[in-house]
């Protein structure tokens, strides 16, 4: 008579079994990119009512250089030694790192500040949720294939923006601070096309604490220039909170955010989570300002977040793109 007796699993297999596979790895890092998306969409929400607040106290290149020098106090402990220790690799790849400084750092936030002159802060976010069509723009530029369902959840984003702007009409009358803020929205699609094509050997804090370093240098003419002719401002709780929250908040915390995010599902999949924007800052308008959303309002959110779902998810059988 043979005896059967079961067979226990060995070590090795145990660790095989339980080791995550890659499409599993896949999709946990495609959630980690939204999330990082996310985070970084919801704090740049809260920048553009700071930005605004501070439109009429502190002139926009000394809030922006200010911006940056926070924002430099704050990354400094964590970043400054993996910068020290790249510093041969940053140099070999100075010129594009100081166009991402370019876009990113020098040009965007200051025309985001310079918009906040002439329009209003929920007119900012609306406006800016028009980057994640040039972010798409570049990727099929790039060779990558966005698909008829991103490209339709778009559309059907771009449309509730577009109504929303235009107060329920497609025929939009902008203002000389929705037109800045139309350029900055051109340079912060450009930095996130330009995150895409970072070389792999630098370090995301040692990149990020670099475009710091490199924007506000770009700053420093303007700066003086507008120290002379306007002269300074007052520091206040009303200055100096702003200038902390879009400091160590909306630069620190949130570009790292956003490169992450970059990182882990590229510009044109972060790109749709940023169209969330416009609503988030329509949300903060409504709780900080008091301001009613109104039945349009709600229309347009419907449409902007339906666009956002439809377009970031995956008909069954679809692979996600190759990275």
């Amino acid at each position: 008579m043979t005896l059967i007796t079961a067979r226990h699993p060995t070590t090795e297999e145990t660790a095989t079994a339980e080791r995550p596979t890659p499409a599993r790895k896949l999709a946990r890092g495609a959630g980690l990119g939204v999330l990082f998306a996310l985070l970084a969409t919801v704090v740049w929400s809260g920048s553009f009512v700071a930005t605004r607040d501070m439109a009429d106290t502190i002139p926009p290149v000394q809030a922006v250089f200010w911006r940056w020098i926070i924002a430099l106090l704050a990354v400094a402990p964590f970043a400054a030694r993996p910068f020290w220790r790249q510093r041969a690799v940053i140099r070999r790849h100075l010129g594009f790192v100081a166009l991402a400084s370019l876009f990113g750092v020098a040009l965007y936030n200051t025309l985001v500040h310079q918009a906040g002159l002439t329009t209003s802060a929920s007119n900012m976010g609306m406006i800016m949720a028009a980057s994640p069509v040039l972010m798409a723009g570049y990727a099929r530029l790039g060779g990558e294939r966005l698909g008829a369902r991103r490209l339709l959840g778009l559309l059907v984003a771009v449309l509730g923006v577009l109504l929303l702007v235009g107060k329920g009409s497609l025929t939009v009358d902008l203002a000389a601070g929705d037109l800045w803020m139309f350029a900055a929205a051109l340079s912060f699609a450009s930095y996130s096309a330009l995150l895409k094509r970072k070389p792999a050997e630098i370090d995301g804090l040692a990149f990020l604490f670099t475009t710091f370093v490199l924007g506000a240098l770009m700053l420093a003419p303007a700066y003086a220039v507008s120290l002379t002719l306007q002269g300074g401002f007052p520091a206040t709780p009303g200055t100096v909170g702003p200038l902390l929250y879009v400091g160590v908040f909306s630069s620190a915390v949130a570009f790292f955010a956003w490169n992450k995010a970059i990182a882990l599902i590229g510009a044109a999949r972060a790109g749709v989570v940023y169209y969330l924007q416009p609503v988030c800052v329509a949300l903060l308008s409504a709780a900080l300002l008091g301001e009613r959303l109104g039945a349009l309002g709600i229309a347009c959110m419907v449409l902007i977040l339906g666009g956002v779902a439809f377009s970031s998810t995956t008909t069954r059988g679809q692979r996600p793109p190759a990275r």
